[in-house]
């Protein structure tokens, strides 16, 4: 009896023992554990970037993405780094999301059965907390190509079955500056399972900054500058803006034609249907998912945009042996039918991009390129014969 007892004795100071060596070599020295990281909690700047005193500043340098103005503090620190492209997951339950109200461009698509996804690109605005981060998509990828000296892409693995719809071949194929959580992990990357306050799946729970992101990508070799690219945005063509002022008197509180915006991606799919309602007070579409306001959860808000694109491309499966025949492809390359909405109304006309780096056109029906409001431009991309109403 007396053995068995220290033999107990000994197997519980051996846990013991193990536990905390075990801690020790997980921990990042800041009392963070890669055991428990859903003990992290990122803290409300993460920038590099005195946000306060960035906001007080005058807003006089235009955003190389989408046009608004911000201060320059703000333009500094933008002009260090590259655009940075995030897969954030739009599952209902993953709702609310981080991060997506500093985006300055964000593309939208159905990644499989119905459930769009996110790209997030961020460049002259940062997220202190971004996520949930999911899985990468070919088609996601070929919209990132369009920006420039290859921005980066932050995601959490993705599709590889060998076929059209291998994004993982592509990102080698072409050399894409990766950010694969998978080669990354721990603390630029992070599971928080506790950020909405109930329980979901384990797919719903990896989170990052901005911040971070761009810091992994320096390290990597991947920043503003290298030997290979030179300095990013050497070339790249924004797309056209419109000047404020001018266009303050266009809005008005009885626009029609487009102050209301409803779209479908898949039919019967109403969880992931989108309705844009426009707010002439504000010059802002509100955005609403599933019949709700769609918020972010960094600043409890809802979801706005200054511009919404909707652009039709052709759908298919990509038949490369995946289960249930999930992964999908879109015609991203040649031209399309797009709707435009901005100031409560609808600009009739359509899409180009001409090969796969090369920057999406939009043009009115007469061929005028479109001229975008100042700020975050939200693109849908919904496949050809998808419902899409507005009055």
């Amino acid at each position: 009896m007396i053995n068995k007892k220290i033999a107990y004795l000994i197997v519980f100071v051996l846990f013991i023992l193990s536990s905390v060596t075990t801690y020790s070599f997980f921990s990042t020295g800041d009392g963070q554990s890669f055991l428990s990281p859903i003990s992290y909690q990122a803290p409300k700047s993460e920038n590099g970037v005195d946000e306060a005193a960035a906001d007080s500043e005058p807003k006089t340098e235009e955003c190389t993405l989408n046009g608004k103005m911000l201060s320059k503090t703000q333009r500094d620190a933008w002009e260090s780094r590259r655009p940075l492209g995030v897969m954030i997951e739009n599952h209902k339950e993953a709702r609310p999301q981080s991060g997506l109200s500093s985006a300055d461009i964000i593309y939208e698509a159905v990644a499989e059965g119905g459930i769009t996804r996110f790209l997030a690109i961020f460049y002259c605005q940062d997220a202190s907390y971004v996520g949930p981060v999911r899985s990468a998509r070919i088609y996601f990828l070929k919209f990132l190509e369009g920006y420039g000296q290859n921005p980066l892409y932050a995601h959490v693995g993705g599709a590889n079955t060998p076929g059209p719809a291998n994004a993982l071949g592509q990102i080698i194929k072409y050399g894409i500056k990766d950010l694969n959580q998978f080669s990354i992990g721990f603390p630029t990357f992070w599971r928080d399972y506790q950020r909405l306050g109930r329980p979901v799946a384990t797919e719903h729970t990896m989170y990052s900054t901005t911040q971070k992101l761009w810091d992994i990508g320096t390290k990597r070799g991947f920043a503003a500058v290298d030997e290979k690219d030179g300095k990013w945005g050497t070339g790249f063509v924004s797309w056209i803006f419109k000047d404020p002022a001018a266009n303050l008197a266009s809005v008005t509180g009885s626009a029609s034609g487009g102050a209301k915006v409803n779209v479908e991606f898949w039919s019967g799919y109403s969880s992931y249907s989108v309705t844009w309602d426009f707010d002439p007070a504000t010059n802002l579409y509100k955005r609403s998912n599933g019949g709700e306001p769609h918020l972010d959860l960094n600043n409890k808000q809802q979801l706005t945009a200054k511009n919404i694109v909707v652009q039709f491309e052709r759908e298919s499966n990509a038949n490369d042996g995946y289960e249930n025949n999930a992964h999908l492809l879109y015609g991203t390359t040649g031209q399309g039918r797009a709707l435009i909405f901005q100031d409560g109304k609808v600009i009739s006309g359509k899409w180009s991009k001409a090969s796969r780096t090369a920057r999406t056109k939009y043009t009115d029906d007469k061929g005028s390129e479109i001229k975008f409001n100042k700020g975050l431009i939200w693109i849908e991309t919904v496949p050809e014969g998808a419902k899409v109403s507005y009055s």
